[in-house]
């Protein structure tokens, strides 16, 4: 059946991989943004009242929606734009129509690459919406009701196959689309929004970001790292940045590179970490930066990042974060503006200070045994919010992520592989019965086939390589392959089993892992 469509179709999010122009700073841009929308946009977008251009002017969107946007009118629109006009757009747009932070909460997993997050959306949206592509990036802009519906209407136009996929051939897609989807959308996320136009005059100066930063993070398969990022002004809203860390092992994790700041606190950048080049997606929420690093390569291989600003006065972590009751340990604090003795609540005393600074302040200490078990605040004077987990034994391990997708590739082809990535999670339980999280705990990794189907399939055997000491799976070539049945690809289906050593112990944990084929469609915003 022929759908009429509504005149005006709305912006898809399709993208070119140029989204590395977002985490690398422009040099000297020849035209301004409003020459370039003059020159360069307004030929299919009309003026209208206020400076505004039809379309353009009525939505607001992240960095990377906004770069996504103009790579579709590349891709489809055949627009001719250079790199530096693109980088100059892309930023002037996510400054002046842009999310509030707190429009982004809860779905900045997809601007991070957190690309094995389980969505939690109503139904209507996540088989609407969700089936094709996540529910955050829909999430990550904002339109009125008349922008969502042309939203609708370039889907059809675009891909009139949708009406016959599954969860559209079903039910009358177009016409629910129309008439529920667009007003849950625009009340959703409405174009205004007190909270953006409230964040455009409070937003704090760039030049604030200015100074050496102390950091905690944490590398599945590798560990907990530490250390000091210093930032120094290169123009505005630009910076040079140089890291200088280590990981708990000792191996180091230095690097430089650059950033840039969009929307007042969207930092993106560039590091090249021990030859690694790297990309950093972090919120500014005053003094603080949080958010991840991932390699710009494979970002299923990244690191959670939190820092705080020298000079403020920040508790960032406890590394490692657990202690058995009746044994003694060496913990690090990491922060900004750290004095005195800290305080682990009681149970647990500071049988000696090993080392102090505003940043690091390194702790012997030692668990009563009959310390209470469970999570306890740690403080050093009035500085808290993080927390030291005291246990007697392990009840529970869990694999993290507990579902993950990993890709082959490879094998004669561009597409690298994608691998899957697990962490340990031990868990307690409470005086009240109640689990808490112990910790990342040291595990002896494997995996098995997930079903009957697998085993017959012989998964194990083809679908790639687990690293039994660090939790690292590497997939098999892409490709087909002689050696199995109808000589398919190298996918699977497979049980991930951590086993953790509890004082002789043996606690072990299950989670789920699908290898599949390459991602060829690879969007900033999944």
């Amino acid at each position: 059946m022929k759908r009429k469509l509504r005149s005006g179709m709305s912006a898809s999010l399709l993208a070119l991989a140029a989204c590395a122009a977002l985490h690398a700073p422009q040099s000297m841009a020849a035209r301004d943004a409003q020459t370039i929308l003059k020159e360069t946009c307004q030929g299919c977008h009309t003026p209208e009242a206020d400076n505004a251009l039809s379309r353009i002017s009525h939505q607001r969107k992240t960095p990377e929606g906004w770069l996504m946007s103009i790579a579709r009118m590349q891709t489809m629109h055949g627009l001719r734009i250079s790199d530096e006009d693109r980088r100059t757009l892309v930023k002037y747009l996510a400054d002046t129509q842009g999310l509030a932070p707190s429009e982004t909460d809860g779905v900045r997993y997809a601007l991070e690459r957190r690309l094995n997050t389980v969505e939690h959306f109503d139904d209507q949206t996540s088989q609407m919406c969700g089936r094709c592509h996540s529910g955050a990036r829909i999430a990550l802009q904002r339109r009125p009701a008349q922008e969502w519906e042309r939203l609708v209407n370039f889907h059809l136009g675009q891909w009139p196959s949708l009406e016959y996929q599954a969860l559209a051939r079903d039910r009358d897609w177009f016409d629910i689309a129309r008439k529920d989807m667009v007003p849950l959308l625009a009340k959703r996320y409405p174009l205004d929004n007190p909270a953006w136009k409230s964040w455009q005059k409070t937003a704090p100066k760039s030049d604030t970001l200015v100074g050496a930063w102390s950091f905690s993070g944490h590398l599945s398969g590798k560990g907990e790292l530490a250390g000091v990022m210093s930032v120094s002004a290169s123009g505005d809203d630009q910076f040079k940045v140089t890291v200088k860390g280590q990981y708990a092992d000792g191996s180091p994790f230095n690097g430089d590179g650059s950033a840039i700041l969009y929307s007042g606190y969207e930092w993106r950048g560039n590091v090249t970490i021990d030859g690694v080049v790297m990309r950093q997606v972090f919120a500014v929420k005053g003094s603080e930066l949080q958010g991840r690093m991932f390699d710009a390569e494979h970002d299923e291989r990244g690191l959670d990042f939190i820092a705080a600003k020298q000079g403020s006065s920040r508790l960032l972590a406890v590394q490692p974060g657990y202690l058995k009751a009746g044994s003694e340990t060496e913990v690090t604090l990491i922060g900004s503006g750290l004095q005195g003795t800290p305080n682990f609540g009681s149970g647990v005393e500071v049988a000696q200070v090993l080392e102090q600074s505003p940043e690091r302040i390194k702790v012997k200490i030692k668990a009563a045994a009959d310390a209470k078990p469970g999570a306890r605040e740690v403080m050093i004077g009035n500085l808290k919010g993080v927390t030291l987990a005291v246990y007697s034994q392990i009840a529970e391990v869990k694999v993290v992520p507990e579902f993950s997708v990993a890709r082959i590739g490879e094998g004669g082809g561009s597409t690298p592989k994608v691998q899957g990535r697990f962490d340990a999670e031990a868990w307690g339980k409470g005086i009240d019965g109640k689990p808490y999280r112990i910790g990342v705990f040291p595990a002896q990794w494997k995996v098995e086939a997930f079903d009957d189907r697998a085993k017959e399939d012989q998964d194990v055997k083809f679908a790639g390589t687990m690293q039994a000491d660090s939790g690292v799976f590497t997939p098999g070539d892409a490709g087909p392959n002689p050696a199995r049945k109808m000589s398919t690809n190298n996918a699977g289906n497979l049980k991930v089993i951590a086993a953790v050593d509890d004082a002789g112990k043996s606690l072990t944990g299950e989670g789920h892992m699908i290898v599949t084929v390459q991602r060829w469609n690879n969007p900033p915003i999944p």
